[in-house]
């Protein structure tokens, strides 16, 4: 019998453990880093300078002070709107940058007066953020396009999904560059140049692009499950590798080269993504680099393609594109299967549990389109996972009720044999051989569903598709915490507990209860009080707790979560009670029925 609480009580702990360590790795510690971030982000105005290619034989422009008036920054040279669908912006002709552009399906946060989200942000201004395509070449007569170079509107005057627009420039030593840049409808630019040899001489040129963040943003880079920063998929042997590199782990290597046939790479925040992808079937050096200019780290992922020759009165053409925008798998797996592009889908991050992360986020897509709602395809999932453990929780349970129906039996057996432990284990092993019970069965569903918990979180984490999406009442954001809070009364009092001095994140942030933790932490109890009770009455004790514990804990995950597993301790109770009712076993349910029953008559 000792031996057998010590098992009971060796297990609670581990799992406890587990949930602990899941609860301070997940969100305890990336809560702490982005209050770090914050404060060592709160800096004064900083001085740099724009950029240059590595490759690129063009001066920087000389050193400002950032501006915060976005006009400022985009009156310093002539611009071209851009206007689609899905984004809004322009682009400049200094250098022919991707600089100022707005994702306009999606806002900073669910007010309605919410501004679009920002993607690109113009040289000028503090963490500005940009996409560029030029030409490098050694010894060329009168140079190649640059970052400075001004470029000339000749065709279209704005860039629609139906307009291109041309741009032109003239070195005035007989090479004339001419640039169409496309849009579709969602987020891909086209950058097709010709370079035409109009002088007397061959010329060796290559072109190359580049996505430049000067500085990471606050609180980007933070989340320990999260990956934000360099990313790219590229040739190796037969086959196609994905690397990514996290923002601190990046600039320590701060130079990265590749040589791939294909793929693309760029730069990723959670949600949003800025991918150069190059002619598939042409080979580049690809590479991210990391540089200081003044007080700022520049992140750059570049791509240089094969030097040509052109020969006088021959042209050349070359195409890029460029993926601006939110990392959506529908629209990313359409440019997998339309540009042929290796794993593009593997810009959003699944995690190492990809093969359960994309396969529930696909069964929770799929019930979306059927319902609607995807609170309602999270409930629908809950029923997916139920069915397919099924057999192994029925076992479980059907093992919990044989011994709670032992209970009294038990019990005899720990008084007959109070003095003897080892008698008493001996006797309770063979009676559990003889009702063929497994006192270990009912802990099995709670450890399969873990790596399924995990997979759900990730999926409500990093996907756009759960990002601000409704359940139903309160709950506007599934991917976000229950913003109901017990310290104003669930809203019936005027007051955000956030707002009160030196307390206010701890009432919120540790011990903010919302409606939907409370009724999780029902559930487990109600799950809980039908379980068999620990035989030790200091793990009695213990699991009593449980429940509040639990409560507190699941408190600050995202409401998606708790949807989920509050409905699965939902069905995980209803299944038992009609084990429970099918072996004649107590329980706590019709219990209450009873009592009820007997108050009425």
């Amino acid at each position: 019998m000792q031996n057998q609480d010590s098992r009971n009580t060796i297990l609670f702990f581990v799992c406890a453990a587990v949930i602990m360590g899941f609860y301070m790795f997940f969100v305890m510690e990336p809560q702490a880093q982005r209050r770090r971030a914050a404060q060592a982000e709160a800096a004064a105005a900083q001085v740099e300078k724009a950029g240059d290619h590595p490759t690129a034989a063009s001066a920087a422009p000389p050193e400002q002070a950032f501006t915060t008036d976005r006009a400022q920054a985009l009156g310093r040279a002539a611009r071209v709107p851009i206007e689609s669908p899905t984004l809004k912006g322009s682009l400049s002709l200094l250098g022919g940058r991707v600089d100022d552009l707005f994702l306009v399906r999606y806002r900073e946060t669910l007010a309605k007066d919410s501004p679009p989200v920002e993607l690109f942000r113009p040289q000028g201004m503090e963490h500005a953020y940009f996409a560029q395509f030029g030409w490098t070449g050694a010894n060329v007569p009168g140079g190649v396009p640059g970052p400075n170079t001004l470029w000339r509107l000749t065709g279209g005057s704005t860039l629609t999904p139906s307009t291109p627009v041309t741009l032109t420039w003239d070195n005035a030593n007989g090479l004339r560059f001419t640039r169409v840049i496309a849009l579709d409808d969602q987020y891909l630019f086209t950058v097709t140049d010709t370079v035409a040899n109009l002088g007397t001489q061959p010329i060796t040129i290559a072109p190359y692009g580049r996505v430049e963040r000067q500085g990471v943003p606050p609180g980007l880079g933070r989340d320990m499950i999260l990956h934000e920063g360099a990313i790219g998929t590229f040739s190796r042997g037969d086959g196609f590798v994905t690397e990514q590199h996290k923002y601190k782990d990046w600039a320590k290597k701060p130079t990265i080269d590749h040589e791939t046939t294909g793929g693309w790479l760029g730069i990723t925040d959670k949600y949003w993504l800025a991918a150069l992808i190059p002619d598939q079937s042409e080979k580049v050096e690809a590479g991210f680099r990391v540089r200081t200019r003044g007080d700022t780290q520049v992140q750059e992922a570049s791509m240089l393609g094969a030097s040509r020759i052109i020969n006088p009165g021959r042209q050349i053409t070359e195409t890029q594109r460029l993926f601006a925008g939110a990392k959506r798998s529908q629209v990313l797996k359409s440019y997998e299967d339309s540009l042929n592009l290796p794993r593009f889908i593997y810009a959003i991050d699944w995690g190492m549990l990809w093969f359960l992360t994309r396969p529930i986020f696909m069964v929770v897509e799929f019930f979306f389109g059927l319902l609607g709602n995807f609170g309602l395809a999270i409930l629908a999932l809950t029923v997916v996972v139920k069915l397919i453990m099924f057999p192994l929780a029925n076992k479980a349970y059907e093992s919990m009720s044989k011994m709670r129906k032992l209970q009294p039996k038990m019990e005899e057996l720990k008084k007959k044999y109070e003095g003897d432990q080892q008698k008493q284990q001996v006797e309770l092993m063979a009676l559990y051989q003889k009702e063929k019970i497994n006192p270990l069965a009912g802990c099995l569903p709670i450890l399969v569903q873990i790596p399924v918990f995990y997979a759900l979180y990730k999926v409500l984490f990093v996907t756009i598709e759960m990002r601000h999406a409704p359940f139903f009442g309160w709950i506007q954001d599934l991917s976000a915490r229950d913003p109901s809070n017990i310290w104003n009364l669930f809203g019936l009092i005027p007051w955000d507990p956030g707002s009160a001095p030196l307390i206010g994140g701890l009432l919120v942030g540790m011990l903010g209860l919302g409606v939907l933790p409370i009724f999780y932490g029902l559930t487990m109890w109600l799950q809980q009080a039908m379980n068999p009770p620990a035989p030790d009455p200091v793990q009695r004790q213990i699991f009593q707790m449980m429940p509040i514990v639990f409560t507190f804990i699941m408190a600050p995950f995202a409401a998606g979560l708790l949807v989920y597993w509050a409905w699965n301790n939902i069905l995980s109770i209803i299944q038992q009670y009609f084990i429970m009712h099918r072996f004649g076993a107590e329980n706590p349910i019709d219990d209450f029925i009873a009592r009820i029953r007997k108050k009425a008559a």
